[in-house]
């Protein structure tokens, strides 16, 4: 018995031919190749690509709204790379500071500082080289205005929510949140090299949107953060209470969305892409909310299918942003 596995040896018959085994030898260059894709694989989990993509998201499609054309290559690869490089940072940062919790939660703890793939020191000095390179990036490749705002981004999430709010107050999330609204700042700042009220109403949309976003994932993962000590709304208010919280969320997140139409001067695509989206996004939250009222709680409550939308509807938002000045 071995590693609960019965297994059995069988004996080789006493009239077998004795045999010389030589056993096989892996090169040596592939054993370091090996080795130096796990440790970049580990470094690359540290950035949480799949977070970044959304953040990209909500960059890009920025540009052509604020241009109203396609932008040139060039600064969209810039932006992108800036973008990755400074929300990478800001990751790796949190996964430094948050190590003990992330090894206390089934859904972090295969993150590279608890599963012991990447020290916790060289964790942290990887997000400050990332933040240090991202700024320099930003400000030469493309503006000093983007460049500063994605180092606020990184701090605000790094120092405000990671550090002071995650482990304080169930609000965590609600203020911490704005750490994720500055792509839209900084995607219309690097296209114009200045500020506007039009990705100022976008900053908004995703502020209001994070709150039922992240309140979705966090009723499904209750117990871990439960486990983590950490005060998420799920984990200290009653499934009723966390619900109806968020569909007001979800009410001024689409109203919101709408501004973009008069003060972007968007055309037409956009409000109508806007109103369907916010629709769907509505009725999402209501029928979360019916089953909290109905009793239900915990995974029963299916929140995943509103957390899966809520990425949807935010993509769409943006590409529709991006679109609708172009076809207008």
């Amino acid at each position: 018995m071995e590693d609960g596995l019965l297994t059995t040896v069988e004996t080789p018959p006493a009239t077998a031919p004795s045999r010389t085994v030589t056993p096989s030898v892996e090169p040596v260059g592939a054993d370091r190749g090996g080795h130096t894709m796990a440790v970049v694989k580990a470094y690359v989990a540290l950035t949480k690509p799949r977070i970044i993509e959304l953040l990209l998201v909500t960059t890009i499609p920025v540009m052509f709204l604020a241009l109203r054309h396609v932008p040139a290559l060039w600064p969209v690869i810039a932006v992108t790379i800036g973008g990755y490089l400074s929300a990478g940072s800001a990751n790796a940062l949190n996964c430094y500071v948050d190590r003990d919790i992330d090894a206390e939660m089934r859904r972090t703890r295969r993150r590279p500082v608890p599963a012991a793939s990447v020290t916790p020191r060289d964790a942290l000095v990887f997000g400050l080289v990332l933040g240090v390179v991202s700024t320099l990036w930003l400000g030469f490749a493309v503006n000093w205005l983007s460049s500063g705002l994605a180092l606020a981004a990184n701090a605000f999430y790094v120092l405000v929510y990671t550090m002071l709010l995650k482990r304080r107050t169930p609000q965590n999330i609600v203020w911490g949140g704005a750490a994720g609204c500055f792509p839209a700042l900084i995607g219309w700042t690097a296209a114009t090299d200045r500020l506007a009220w039009a990705p100022v109403v976008l900053f908004m949309v995703v502020f209001l949107w994070t709150p039922p976003h992240f309140w979705a994932l966090a009723i499904r993962y209750r117990e871990d953060y439960a486990a983590a000590n950490v005060p998420m709304l799920p984990v200290v208010a009653p499934a009723r209470t966390v619900t109806k919280q968020i569909v007001w969320y979800s009410y001024a997140t689409v109203a919101c969305s709408l501004l973009l139409w008069p003060i972007g001067h968007t055309g037409l695509v956009y409000p109508i892409a806007a109103a369907v989206l916010g629709v769907v996004f509505l009725v999402e939250a209501h029928r979360l909310d019916l089953r909290a009222r109905s009793g239900k709680d915990g995974a029963a409550l299916l929140p995943m299918r509103l957390f899966h939308f809520s990425n949807m509807y935010l993509a769409l938002l943006f590409v529709a942003a991006a679109v609708s000045p172009l076809v207008h």
